[in-house]
C-alpha cells in the first residue's frame, strides 16, 4: 500500500517542518504540496523535502485561495503520477494520528467496497506567546460538550480516501466525491490534532487569506466567519485573546479543556541532535523508508469514552451542517433558477417590442 499526502500551505513555516517529518514517521509514503506565494521560509522547507525525494512541489502563484481546486489537482496527481492507493488531505496545522498501529494499518482494515474512512478533529487552543515552538507552547485541548457550542474551533470530520484519478475535493477537505464512490461513516480510527491559531501574528495574517476568500463568495457567508469578521472591523487582538487560555484552564459555556501533551512528546522524540544541521529550517529526523518512526499505543478505556463522547458530539454538528449546507444550495439553484426565468422574461419582452416596431 502507498499513502500519499496532499499539503497546502502558504507562510507556515513555524509547523511545516514539524507536520511533514510526523505525517513521513507515522506511515505516509510521499507527499504532493502547493506552496502559494509564501514569503517566510516555507518555500525553502518544502523545497528542501523535495530534494531529498519525500516531495512533489507545486509552486502556486494565484493571489486568491482557491483550495478545493488546488487539493483537488494533488489529489488526482497522487492517483495518476504517484502511485497512491490511499490520499490524506492535510493542512499544515494538522496532524493525523492514529489510534493505535500506523495510519496504514488502519487503512488495510477497510473493505474493498468503501472508498473513504473518517476522521475527526480536536482543536488546541492558543496560549501565552513565548520563545517555545507552538508544540512545547500548546498543550492545552478543546473538548466540546455539545453539538452547537459557542466556539470557533469547531468539531468537524475530516476524511482520507482512496486515490481516484476523478475526485473532487470539498473546501476543507471534509469531503470528496467521485461517481460510485460508498462513504464510510460512523467510524473514526483517526483523529486529528489541529493546531490553528498559534500565534498573535499568525492568526491575524490566516484569517486575512479567509477574509479575502469569503469576501469573494457573498457577504451572507462572509457574516457567519467570526475570525474574518475581527479583522474586517480591526478586533483581531480581542478575537484572538478571547481564544487563549492559560495554564489554570477552566471550563467555559460548552466546552472543557484537557491537557494533550502527545504531539509534544513524539516532536521531541524526533528532533535532531544540535549538532546534526539538516538545513533549511529542518530540525527532525525522518524514518528508514516502510518503518515508521513511533506506533502510538492502543487508547485506554477511559480515553476511549472520551473519544466517543466527542464523536457523538461531532455528528450531531455534522448532521445540522450538512442539512445547512444542502439548504444553501437549493437556495443557490432556486435563485439560478430565478434569475434565469427573468432573464428569459426580459429577452422575450425585448424580442417582442422589437418586432412590434418593425411592424
Amino acid at each position: 500500500m502507498k499513502l500519499v499526502m496532499t499539503l497546502l500551505a502558504r507562510n507556515e513555516a513555524d509547523i511545516v517542518d514539524a507536520q511533514l517529518a510526523f505525517h513521513l514517521n507515522a506511515g505516509v509514503d510521499f507527499v504532493v504540496a502547493t506552496d502559494n506565494r509564501s514569503e517566510d521560509g516555507t518555500t525553502e522547507i518544502l523545497e528542501s523535502y523535495a530534494r531529498d525525494g519525500y516531495l512533489h512541489l507545486i509552486h502556486e502563484p494565484a493571489e486568491q485561495l482557491d483550495q478545493p481546486a488546488w487539493v483537488t489537482r494533488m489529489a488526482r496527481l497522487a492517483a495518476t503520477d504517484f502511485g497512491a492507493d490511499w490520499v490524506l488531505n492535510a493542512d499544515a496545522d494538522e496532524f493525523w494520528w492514529p489510534r493505535g498501529g500506523s495510519l496504514k494499518e488502519i487503512l488495510a482494515e477497510v473493505p474493498e467496497r468503501f472508498g473513504t474512512v473518517r476522521a475527526l478533529l480536536r482543536n488546541f487552543v492558543p496560549q501565552p506567546a513565548g520563545g517555545d515552538s507552538f508544540a512545547e507552547r500548546m498543550t492545552v485541548r478543546e473538548v466540546p460538550l455539545e453539538a452547537e457550542a459557542p466556539t470557533p474551533l469547531r468539531i468537524q470530520d475530516k476524511v482520507v480516501h482512496r486515490a481516484n484519478a476523478y475526485v473532487e475535493v470539498a473546501l476543507g477537505n471534509h469531503d470528496v466525491s467521485w461517481e460510485g464512490l460508498v462513504d464510510l461513516r460512523g467510524w473514526y480510527p483517526i483523529e486529528v490534532l489541529h493546531f490553528a491559531l498559534r500565534s498573535l501574528e499568525q492568526c491575524e495574517r490566516k484569517l486575512g487569506y479567509w477574509l479575502a476568500y469569503w469576501g469573494s463568495q457573498s457577504p451572507e457567508e462572509l457574516d457567519r466567519q467570526p475570525g474574518a469578521v475581527a479583522v474586517r472591523e480591526g478586533r483581531v487582538e480581542e478575537y484572538y485573546a478571547s481564544l487563549t487560555v492559560g495554564d489554570d484552564v477552566e471550563g467555559a459555556s460548552g466546552a472543557s479543556f484537557v491537557l494533550d501533551t502527545r504531539l509534544r512528546d513524539v516532536l521531541r522524540s524526533l528532533q535532531c541532535d544540535q549538532g546534526r544541521a539538516l538545513g533549511a529550517g529542518r530540525q527532525y529526523l525522518l524514518p528508514t523508508k516502510g518503518a515508521p518512526a513511533f506506533w502510538p499505543d492502543p487508547p485506554s478505556l477511559s480515553d476511549a469514552a472520551a473519544y466517543a463522547s466527542e464523536i457523538t458530539v461531532g455528528s450531531a454538528r455534522d448532521s445540522v451542517v450538512k442539512v445547512e449546507e444542502r439548504l444553501e444550495e437549493a437556495g443557490r439553484r432556486l435563485a439560478g433558477l430565478e434569475r434565469g426565468i427573468w432573464s428569459r422574461v426580459r429577452a422575450r419582452t425585448r424580442l417582442s417590442r422589437t418586432l412590434a416596431s418593425a411592424a
